[in-house]
């Protein structure tokens, strides 16, 4: 049943998230005026994602001692053109406004997988409503932390009203989160850890629950 919940948690996850608009670009004239938000963003190195060209990574799932998902991504974000490649199928799309029928279930997978991939990001591009700043115990460490609650509305996208709380320190690199379903049914808090820097991007490559019989891992990664 435990394993179940995790792999239902993994395809629900994320998949909220409305088909938005990238806002890349937004600047803000002085740190004070910035949002937390930006600040976790602009740590995670979205000042360095105007000139990425390609971004290639590969979204794993493993559950206990088995790979449960495994998915290869290529994102041209100037032109939103997106390939997946599962086992011995590649299929591509291009990202728009109005998503073609046969194309939803690869932009479904697309937002999901990215989002876990640039989260701190579609803090900033997305139309997330943002708590204010608070502190308190993270699920997992139990070590005190700010964290800011994450929400999107109940209504549109995949799976809408879904809630996501991040953990962080001064740093602002997110370090933990909770995954909160819109029915209050699936609650799960993973780790933020393995960060590597790709070409100024700033990239956690391992989730882990709390006792380490999940894990959603990113390979394979390349920025361009």
């Amino acid at each position: 049943m435990k394993k179940l919940l995790l792999v239902t948690f993994l395809f629900s996850v994320f998949i909220s998230c409305k088909n938005n608009e990238t806002k890349i670009g937004q600047e803000v004239d002085t740190e004070a005026e910035k949002s937390i938000e930006q600040q976790i963003a602009e740590a995670h190195g979205l000042n360095n994602f105007e000139e990425v060209e390609e971004i290639q990574f590969t979204f794993n799932v493993k559950v206990g001692d088995s790979l449960r998902t495994s998915r290869e991504w290529t994102w041209k974000p100037k032109t939103d053109e997106i390939r997946l490649t599962e086992g011995d199928i590649s299929r591509t799309y291009t990202k728009t406004g109005d998503i073609a029928e046969e194309d939803k279930d690869i932009d479904q997978k697309f937002i999901n997988d990215s989002y876990w991939f640039l989260f701190p990001f579609q803090m900033v591009w997305s139309d997330a409503e943002i708590s204010e700043e608070k502190t308190g115990l993270a699920p997992i460490s139990k070590k005190e932390m700010k964290y800011l609650e994450v929400s999107y509305k109940g209504e549109g996208g995949y799976t809408p009203g879904d809630t996501y709380v991040v953990y962080y320190e001064d740093d602002y690199l997110l370090e933990e989160w909770i995954y909160k379903s819109a029915d209050g049914q699936r609650e799960m808090p993973t780790t933020w850890e393995d960060f590597e820097d790709f070409q100024g991007l700033k990239i956690s490559k391992s989730h882990k629950s709390p006792d380490g019989s999940f894990e959603l891992f990113f390979t394979d990664i390349v920025v361009k």
